[in-house]
């Protein structure tokens, strides 16, 4: 059985798994950014404009004048259950525009090295948990089938804020087990999310009982921070959830489990892709794990450890229980651009 390195910043190595590969930078063929960029969040309101104003040239839109960027996940949903004709014309249109891009990133996931073999992926991320995005995903789902990928589309089987929290059960090194739960931090490009996880080992060995008990969240973007301030904001979210467990007599095992954007190394520091989180998070002298924990508050005695690791490779991580049937699978988390995060199962 391959080494165990859950007690280490981006552990690729579980028990009966190991983490291929994240962050992918897979290059545009055709262009200069990224294949993810065409499937991304931004890439469905870029083919929502572009149908707006080819069909509505000197004409009403639907939309009326309202930018496209300006119209909220809430109102092109809406569109969707009975609203304006021509409005849900535009958004069925741009849904099938992204649906073929999104299949077309994933063929071009597979052809590489890292994602040879790979016969299921989930789908996470901020944009399939509206009704556009999640038809979106079906609709890609059914043009994978047709064009004979053999690879299989299901949306995370978790609310999407809570995937990034519940995948660090996996993750989380063993002596963890000995306790009723832990804490774990999702830090996104537009929010912070907290919680208290319960891994529930006792009920289902495979983690797939797991719950978040409690959770507080921070939309960091409407206030735009410093990395300072966002550091110390986080630690006061933690140590209100640390009080919450000890007034509750929750034994919470001292781990801080955070899943971030970008490359991580092994001594914790965030390489390169962090740069929608406020502030520079990958300066050669900062280190999240160590700026966060000396500020935290003692967890039984001891203080907390932090470990980090890729949101891709930890959304992905909550689906594992459903992905033992497949040697290998992967994850694609769709928001303002796209992540991605490759597992083969190791079985015996």
């Amino acid at each position: 059985m391959p080494r165990d390195t859950r007690n280490r910043h981006a552990a690729i190595r579980l028990p009966d798994l190991r983490i291929d590969s994240c962050n992918l930078p897979l290059r545009d063929p055709d262009g200069d950014g990224f294949l993810g960029d065409h499937a991304s969040q931004t890439a469905f309101r870029r083919f929502l404009d572009a149908r707006r104003r080819h069909h509505f040239t000197g004409r009403r839109d639907p939309f009326g004048r309202t930018a496209t960027h300006a119209i909220s996940k809430s109102e092109i949903d809406l569109v969707l259950v009975g609203g304006n004709a021509d409005a849900a014309h535009l958004v069925h249109a741009a849904v099938e525009d992204h649906a073929h891009q999104l299949s077309g990133v994933v063929r071009g996931f597979l052809a590489t090295d890292a994602w040879h073999g790979v016969r299921r992926i989930v789908i996470g991320g901020g944009f399939p948990g509206s009704r556009v995005g999640a038809l979106s995903v079906r609709r890609a789902a059914r043009l994978l089938k047709l064009s004979r990928s053999g690879v299989d589309l299901s949306l995370l089987r978790h609310d999407g804020d809570d995937a990034g929290l519940l995948g660090w059960v996996p993750l989380a090194p063993a002596a963890t087990h000995r306790h009723a739960a832990f804490l774990a931090v999702d830090i996104g490009g537009t929010n912070i999310r907290c919680g208290i996880v319960a891994p529930h080992l006792d009920q289902r060995d495979d983690g797939s009982r797991a719950r978040v008990l409690e959770r507080s969240q921070w939309r960091h973007a409407s206030e735009s921070p410093d990395r300072e301030d966002a550091v110390n904001r986080m630690a006061a979210m933690l140590n209100g959830l640390i009080a919450h467990a000890r007034t509750i007599g929750l034994r919470l095992a001292p781990l801080v489990g955070i899943a971030c954007p970008g490359q991580i190394d092994l001594d914790g520091r965030i390489l390169h892709g962090a740069q929608n989180l406020p502030g520079d998070w990958e300066a050669e002298d900062f280190r999240l794990a160590d700026a966060l924990r000396s500020r935290l508050d003692r967890i039984g005695g001891r203080a907390p450890r932090v470990l980090l690791h890729n949101d891709a490779v930890v959304q992905g991580l909550s689906e594992r229980p459903r992905m033992t049937s497949v040697d290998r699978w992967g994850v694609l988390t769709i928001g303002t651009g796209l992540g991605n995060a490759s597992y083969t199962n190791h079985r015996g």
